[in-house]
């Protein structure tokens, strides 16, 4: 079975987020995540989903090669944390009540306008 690959659209400013978002998967595509990879392309991305027992998300920049923006998103799509150009050996916010995080190139966020508060939807595209 072939990976999921997403867009992530910005309902409430109507953009597009990210173009091409590769969906992490289970435990070992979120643990490997963006890892090893030199860069991101513009309009490139991975959505990571946390656990039903988790009460909150955060990620890491260890090993990383290169500054991400990550946008956490709450159970109903609406984005409660923004982290702009984090860069590699950092950690991000620690966000309680996130279900999942979107990792996108640096400045996507600022390109797409997308503002805590902005309401995010997916729909899967074709390979």
């Amino acid at each position: 079975m072939r990976p999921r690959i997403l867009r992530a659209l910005n309902q409430t400013r109507s953009t597009i987020l990210c173009a091409r978002l590769h969906d992490a998967g289970g435990l070992g595509g979120q643990t490997r995540g963006l890892l090893g990879r030199e860069r991101l392309e513009p309009g490139e991305g991975m959505l990571f989903n946390r656990g039903w027992f988790e009460p909150f998300m955060w990620m890491h920049m260890f090993f990383m090669r290169f500054p991400i923006d990550i946008v956490f998103l709450d159970r109903e799509g609406l984005v409660i944390r923004i982290n702009h150009r984090l860069r590699p050996w950092r950690v991000s916010s620690i966000v309680f009540g996130a279900r999942s995080a979107l990792e996108v190139a640096a400045g996507e966020a600022v390109r797409s306008g997308t503002m805590v508060g902005d309401r995010v939807a997916f729909e899967e595209i074709a390979h």
